[in-house]
Parts: structure tokens; sequence; C-alpha cells
């Protein structure tokens, strides 16, 4: 009602797949005729076609923005001449996949407004990716007609906080309707936004368990980079990146590559950042996550930031995208938390159920040695001490190649801590150079990374 009350509001509703239900609350509410100016939804495939081109997926991010190119081109074209001075026009879409007919389960869909902030102001766009979690098609219908709504109230009334209009997405929506794992602002109206942080905020806010973007930057739905491809991840701080955390992955992805399921591929190569490891200090963590999305950048990383504790459940989200070789390229330390009951108190099966979660799939962890500090020695999963009776559990896992030893690696780089790293650059100690790839030493200094200070 808020928009159908705002003389300045005007704009297309164009929805393909889940019916016109964004457009059917406006028109529900009363007093439509102040903001829709066409609703339009080109259900067949070929129709869809011959207006937006063809596409290889019609749930898609490449359909939604031909979508709200060719409606929001469409607008301007017509009223733009006579309304423009008094205007802010907009065009709304979307293109989802609600339950199929007989075929429960959830949906998914992408949803999108182009809008003005200002008449003849150049637009600006929000773009979402939704799962739809309701156990019906009428559900979910009615979730994504709530969500529409909330998006283009969001954009008119509620960016001058970017966490607010992130919340008001769910506005009369839970976690159990609706999941949103991706969002990108883009124009002049959230000029200074970087989306990075915004798929933070979805972490963050619980709107999703994982988000996710690639090294140079771009926010994407997991399925468009992770879609039955075999996936190689590291876990860390990356707070920074060192020399021994490039390693690990470099020598784990030689591994990999020749893996039979893998041969001949190009696997994704992901970072993945928990919550737990950003600082309790909301701004000091996101500038802390920020600095730590430079590096992983320069490194060539794509970064995944999730909520997730025990591995199981990294790699049971992973395989929801894939059905390729998920491989986990880990520290010893990793290996001895697997066997460790305290960390599985809330799964009746404690150790044994988390493995099989971890393992049920295709599932491999790649693992690095480690010097210990008492002794010098360097332990690997062969001969690392693991507690009784856990270490037949890691003789069974090694027997049956769930765990990989690293074979070859670099034994020089096994004192080095990252906290050691940290606490070298936050006191100006430049020996922390030499403990780095060239390259994160580089962004670090020409960006004043984790508390460096510029020379000049």
């Amino acid at each position: 009602m808020a928009i159908n009350l705002d003389a300045t509001t005007y704009g297309t509703f164009a929805e393909i797949g889940g019916g016109q239900e964004v457009a059917r609350s406006f028109f529900l509410v009363g007093g439509a005729a102040g903001t829709v100016a066409k609703t339009i939804s080109a259900y067949d495939m070929s129709v869809s076609d011959s207006l937006y081109g063809p596409a290889k997926q019609y749930v898609s991010r490449e359909r939604l923005e031909a979508m709200l190119r060719l409606e929001f081109a469409q607008l301007l074209e017509r009223l733009g001449p006579s309304r423009g001075d008094a205007k802010r026009f907009f065009a709304f879409a979307n293109t989802v996949a609600t339950s199929r007919y007989g075929e429960p389960g959830k949906g998914r869909g992408w949803l999108g407004v182009r809008f003005q902030s200002r008449p003849r102001e150049e637009p600006s766009s929000i773009i979402i990716h939704a799962h739809l979690l309701d156990s019906t098609t009428e559900y979910q219908q009615d979730a994504l007609g709530v969500l529409g709504v909330n998006l283009i109230h969001g954009a008119f009334l509620r960016r001058a906080s970017i966490a607010d209009l992130i919340d008001s997405l769910m506005d009369d929506l839970s976690r159990e309707r609706i999941e949103i794992d991706m969002i990108k602002l883009a124009g002049p109206a959230f000029a200074s936004v970087d989306n990075r942080l915004l798929s933070l905020q979805l972490v963050e806010r619980g709107l999703t368990d994982a988000a996710m973007f690639t090294a140079d930057g771009e926010v994407v739905q997991p399925s468009e980079v992770l879609y039955k491809k075999p996936i190689l991840v590291e876990r860390g701080s990356f707070r920074p990146a060192t020399k021994l955390t490039l390693d690990l992955l470099t020598r784990a992805l030689d591994q990999f590559l020749q893996e039979p399921g893998v041969v001949g591929q190009k696997p994704v190569v992901l970072a993945e950042m928990t919550l737990r490891s950003l600082s309790a200090s909301q701004d000091l963590g996101r500038e802390d996550f920020l600095a730590r999305a430079e590096i992983l950048g320069a490194l060539g990383f794509d970064v995944l930031i999730s909520r997730f504790g025990p591995y199981y459940q990294l790699a049971e989200y992973l395989a929801g995208y894939t059905d390729g070789l998920i491989g986990l390229a880990v520290g010893l330390p990793a290996v001895r938390q697997i066997a460790d009951e305290r960390y599985f108190t809330d799964l009746p099966g404690g150790v044994l159920e988390s493995t099989g979660r971890l393992f049920k799939r295709s599932v491999k962890m790649y693992v690095y040695p480690t010097r210990d500090p008492a002794s010098n020695e360097i332990h690997t999963v062969l001969q690392a001490p693991i507690p009784p009776p856990w270490n037949h559990l890691r003789d069974l896992l090694l027997e049956i190649g769930r765990l990989v030893p690293i074979h070859s690696y670099d034994e020089s780089l096994l004192s080095i801590q990252t906290p050691e790293v940290l606490e070298r650059i936050q006191r100006q100690d430049p020996t922390w150079e030499a403990m780095v790839p060239a390259v994160v030493a580089e962004a670090i200094k020409t960006k004043n990374l984790f508390g460096l200070k510029s020379n000049s």
C-alpha cells in the first residue's frame, strides 16, 4: 500500500514460472493504478524467447537480467518523455520454479528490481536468489509474493541502511519458508556498497547457511560455480594466508587432479571462512573479513562464507550442488578433531555418526603433516598419535582411501604459525613478509591490511 500510495513510483511486473503473485499482491491492496504500468507472464518458453532472447536455462540469472533490461528499457521509451520528470520508474521481474505437480519439493528462483531512486536518474538494481522451502506449491507461491513485495518496498523505502534492507526481505517470512543465498546491489543508489559484505551479512543474519563470491569479488549463487564440478576446499582463518596455507592447498590440488574422477576436468578451488573465524567486534570483523577477501582474491581463490561447524556440514552442503569428488585440504589437527568426541555431543551417534555423514558421499581428506612443537618431530596422518580407540578409525579411513596423506610438502614451512604472522604484521615487524606468498605481501602492504601501517 505504501508503494501504491506513492505517486512517484510506477513500473512493470514481469513474472515467469511461479505465477503473478507479486503483481497480484499490489492489485489486492487497492490503489494499484498508481503503481502498475504493465504486468506480463511469458510462461511459454517460445514466447519468453521471442521477448527476451534464448537462454540455456529459464530459471537463471541470465534470464532475469534479460527481463529487467527489456522491461525497463521499454518503460522508459514509452513513458519517459511524458512522465519522466515526475516518476521513479521500475521494472520488477522474477523467474521461478515452484514444486512441480505431483513432485513435491523445494522451489527456487531469481528475483530482481531495476529502479530509479530519483526521476531521470540512471537505474540501480537489486538481484536475489531464493529457495522456496514450503511443502506445497500454494505456500511457495504465497512466499514468493511476499518476498517480491518486500524487495520492491526495500528498494524504494528501506535502502538507507543496507542491514535494514536485507532484514526487510524477510518481513512476514521465516527461514523455514525462504532461504536467500545471493544478493547483488548495483547502480548509483548503492555506489558505496561492497557486495562481498552483503554475502557476509546474509550468513550473519541467518538468511542462509553459506554464501559465495569469486576471486574477482563477483557475488554468485553457488550452483553457478559448483554445479556438477569436482570441488577442492580449504577451511582456514586466512588471517593472513601464509606460505604454509598456499602450499597445503597446492599440494592437495596436485593429488586431487590425479584422482580418476577428476582427471581431465577443471575443479573448483574454494577457500572457506566460517563465522567463527571472524572477530567478535562487528566493525572490526567486517574490516578484517574484507582484508582476508582481498588476499584470497589476490591468490585467485573463490570464497565460501559459512555458518558450518563440523566438516560433515560443509561436505553435505557441497554435495547438494555436485555429484563429483569433494576434496578437503586440511592440516593434521583437523583429523584429530574428527575423532574428538567433544565436538559431536549434539549427535546421537557421536564421532561415528559425524564420520559417516562426512564420508558417506564421494569425499576425501588430503592431510598435510605438522611439526610437533615439543619434540620438533614431523607427524603425518600415517603415524600421528590418535587417542584410542579412534586410532583404529583413522587406520580404517586410510585403508579405504578416505584419508589421503600429502606426500610432497615443504618441511621448512611447518614452523609457520598464522597467529604469529599476524602479530608480526601488527607490531610492524618486517620479518612477516618472508612467511607469506609475495602476492599476499604486496596486497597487505599496498592496502595496509591487518593493521599494517603505511611507511609514508
